[in-house]
Order: structure tokens, then C-alpha cells, then sequence
């Protein structure tokens, strides 16, 4: 009998690469989303977590054997992320029917973890760096925390196993999604082209020059199925990136290069893309137009506030991946071969000219 899973936010980054490898593995596969995109072999659920009778309605019926929860909503307190984040994981664990056999609960974060929400990222006490999962909790309120503590609390009534996995930005290809540095890049690359304007890092010297790295979502992906399958991975939170470092003085001449553009030089000077695409809306439209492309709309692809939060960080994240290694994950994607690759696909499915 092939095993059956439920993706929770399959319309995602992470959710379709988790579904699109489930399914290559021959697993059943159910997505959940408030609204399902086609995508082939996965059988869509319609509901919004944040009703909680709707989404036990929704589940009826599904008796997955692993749940992958890749999905989140921002509020714009940490507050109001605590209380509906929690609510939609609770409301998703509750609304399932009972396990009655071996069930396995993934929920996915990031390394917020390490570096503290939107109203203190990267501030106050922090870790050292890199980024391990024994160093716990940070003092301060987080919604990371929160989904987790529904996780544990949810596992300890029904006896499914659980484990919990951070990844560093992640990169691949989603529609409307509120994280996507790779979309946003490649989209502010375009219209640099288009307009003659410089190709500049809008982060901070720290981020320039100082080693990082990234989480390709099907590494992660696969990461996901490995812990699902493998008893030693059950009950454990790990770390996860694509397996290399890199710095983005290095990194930007290699994007610039794929769409044919020079990098500016970099001076110092944070330059938000927020700021930089900030009038850019009609331009990309009139490019959409001009170039037969699938979405015109600027704000469906670009996220520059988090790419902005991300490359700003005036300190240098490196993330540890020990703890899995050691249990045989093995996994590895060079950061540039993904971004090159999420390009190739962007261009293939005529999101960008």
C-alpha cells in the first residue's frame, strides 16, 4: 500500500517541492490550501486553518501516515503571529482523525529560531554563530516557538512522532508567496536590465562580506521525507541548508552574470529593495505586456521586505547541520546551481522575459 501524506500550504515554496518529491517516491498525496493550485498527483484540500470547524470538515476522511505543516501566516504584531499561527496548527491537529496506525508530524520554521521574530531579528543576545539546534530558545516571545509548542502538545495526546526543521531563506519557485528571495531577485535583475539602472546589494557590509547560506526547497524537501522515514529522526529539530558557504560580494556577480547585467560596486550603504522597487508596479506591468508573461503584478512575485530583512542582518549567519549528518542525511545543492536553476524555471513558465 503507497503512503499517504498531507501537505499543508502545497501551493508554497516548500509545500510544492515536498509534494512534487512525495509523489516521485510513489507516496499519495493531499495538499492543503485555502486555495488549491493545480498540481499534478496531489488531490486538493480546500480550507483555512484558521477555521477550525471548516478544516475538520475539510479532513474527513484523510487518515495521512505524514503531515507536513510548511505553511504560515503574517500578522503584523509578533503578538498577532503567536495567536494565529498557533490557532492554524492546533486547528489543523485537532481537526485530523485520531492515528490509527504510525503517523509522523513535520512542521517547518526557520532560523527566526536563532535570530529572534520581525521586532527584534537579528538584535539584542544572540547566539554564536553557526547556528546550532542544542542552543534552544531565545528569551523573547517568538510564533516559531508557539507552533511548536502545539506540535508537542498535539503528539503527546495522539502518539504521532514530530520533528521540526529550520531552514536558512529558502529558495524556489511559489506565486503570491510572502518569503521569496530567488522571485524577488530575479525580478529586480529584470527590471535593472530594462531600465539601465545599477544592479545594487541592497544589504548591509556584514551580509557583503561575511559567509551564509541558503536552503534550496528541495533539499529541504528532502530533508522533510528523510526525517518521516527514518526512526532515529523521529522527535528531533534540525537544521537545514543546501550543504555549502558562500559570500555575497561572490554571489551577486554570479546572479548579475546570468541576466547579462554588471554588478554595481558596493560602497557601504544599505539600499533597500523596498525603497528601490518601491514605484516599479506599472513598469513591470507594461514589461508583463510587452513580453507575454504569466503575471503582471509586481507585489505576486517580489517580496522585498523579507529579502530586505534578510540580506540587512548586520551580522554573519552560518547555519550547523552536524545533528542530521550524524543520523545519515546526506543531502547537498550548491546555493548558485539553485538559484540558476529556480532562473531557468522562472523564464520556462514565462514569470520573468
Amino acid at each position: 500500500m503507497a503512503k499517504t501524506a498531507l501537505v499543508v500550504g502545497a501551493s508554497g515554496i516548500v509545500g510544492s517541492a515536498t509534494a512534487t518529491l512525495l509523489i516521485e517516491q510513489g507516496w499519495g498525496v493531499h495538499g492543503l490550501a485555502r486555495r488549491p493550485a493545480a498540481q499534478n498527483g496531489v488531490q486538493p484540500v480546500a480550507a483555512d486553518l484558521q477555521n477550525a470547524a471548516a478544516t475538520a470538515q475539510a479532513l474527513q476522511g484523510i487518515h495521512p501516515d505524514a503531515v507536513f505543516i510548511t505553511t504560515w501566516l503574517r500578522q503584523d504584531s509578533e503578538a498577532e503571529n503567536i495567536r494565529v499561527n498557533a490557532a492554524m496548527v492546533r486547528n489543523l491537529l485537532d481537526s485530523l482523525p485520531k492515528p490509527t496506525g504510525r503517523r509522523h508530524v513535520a512542521l517547518v520554521t526557520g532560523l527566526k529560531h536563532y535570530l529572534g521574530p520581525f521586532e527584534a531579528y537579528g538584535k539584542g543576545v544572540l547566539p554564536q554563530t553557526p547556528f546550532r539546534e542544542e542552543q534552544g530558545r531565545l528569551d523573547v516571545e517568538n510564533f516559531y516557538y508557539a507552533q511548536e509548542d502545539e506540535v508537542f502538545a498535539a503528539a503527546a495526546r495522539d502518539g504521532f512522532t514530530w520533528s521540526v526543521h529550520r531552514p536558512h531563506t529558502v529558495i524556489g519557485k511559489a506565486v503570491g508567496n510572502a518569503m521569496n528571495m530567488g522571485t524577488t531577485l530575479a525580478a529586480y535583475a529584470t527590471l535593472c536590465r530594462e531600465t539601465g539602472r545599477p544592479f545594487t546589494f541592497p544589504g548591509s557590509a556584514a551580509q557583503w562580506s561575511g559567509l551564509t547560506d541558503m536552503t534550496d526547497a528541495r533539499q529541504l524537501a528532502r530533508q522533510l521525507l528523510w526525517a518521516a522515514e527514518t526512526e532515529a529522526a523521529h522527535n528531533e529539530d534540525f537544521n537545514i541548508v543546501n550543504g555549502d558557504v558562500f559570500r555575497w560580494q561572490w554571489m551577486w556577480s554570479r546572479i548579475a552574470n546570468w541576466f547579462g547585467i554588471k554588478p554595481a560596486p558596493f560602497d557601504g550603504t544599505v539600499r533597500p529593495l523596498e525603497q528601490q522597487m518601491a514605484n516599479d508596479a506599472d513598469l513591470w506591468r507594461r514589461i508583463a505586456e510587452r513580453e507575454g508573461l504569466a503575471e503582471a503584478d509586481l507585489s505576486r512575485l517580489a517580496s522585498a521586505w523579507h529579502t530586505d530583512a534578510d540580506l540587512g542582518r548586520p551580522l554573519e549567519v552560518v547555519t550547523d547541520m552536524s545533528k542530521s549528518r550524524r543520523l545519515g542525511f546526506t543531502g547537498y545543492q550548491p546555493t548558485d546551481d539553485a538559484f540558476f536553476q529556480l532562473f531557468e524555471r522562472l523564464r520556462a513558465d514565462r514569470l520573468i522575459p
